[in-house]
């Protein structure tokens, strides 16, 4: 009867043992899609990229416009009701010197305005200020 009873004891310390394992989660780093942020890179030069001026990537958010990027990370003033960039970081354009800023989306030309162009992550956003004509 001891040795029923000590078997029986036993299976029951092993049965407790193991339904009380318990595994953590490890709850003090952030998941891994949380710390993926999506980016784009702007580049900032002058005379056709014989001048650099600045560059930097920066965060985007889903259906984020070059617009939205520019305001956002960049000191701009805009015309015709925002839809130009006429100045970046104090650089300005103006008819009499016949300069302005042109902007290529991954190495092509834009054939819209910011505005109206939805970055995606990865891309690459080079503004240039130069002479037109």
């Amino acid at each position: 009867m001891k040795k029923l009873l000590l078997v029986f004891t036993t299976m029951i310390m092993i049965l407790v043992g193991c339904g009380t394992t318990e595994v953590k989660e490890n709850t003090d780093q952030p998941k891994q899609e949380e710390t993926k942020k999506e980016q784009v890179t702007v580049q900032i030069t002058k005379d056709n990229g014989k001048e650099k001026v600045t560059e930097k990537k920066v965060d985007i958010t889903k259906g984020a416009t070059i617009m939205n990027v520019m305001q956002d990370n960049f000191d701009i003033k805009t015309q015709f009701d925002g839809a130009f960039i006429s100045s970046i970081e104090g650089i300005e354009g103006n008819e009499k010197d016949k300069t302005s800023w042109f902007f290529s989306v991954n190495g092509e030309e834009a054939m819209k305005g910011a505005k109206e162009i939805t970055l995606k992550p990865g891309d690459s956003l080079e503004f240039d200020f130069h002479k037109y004509e």
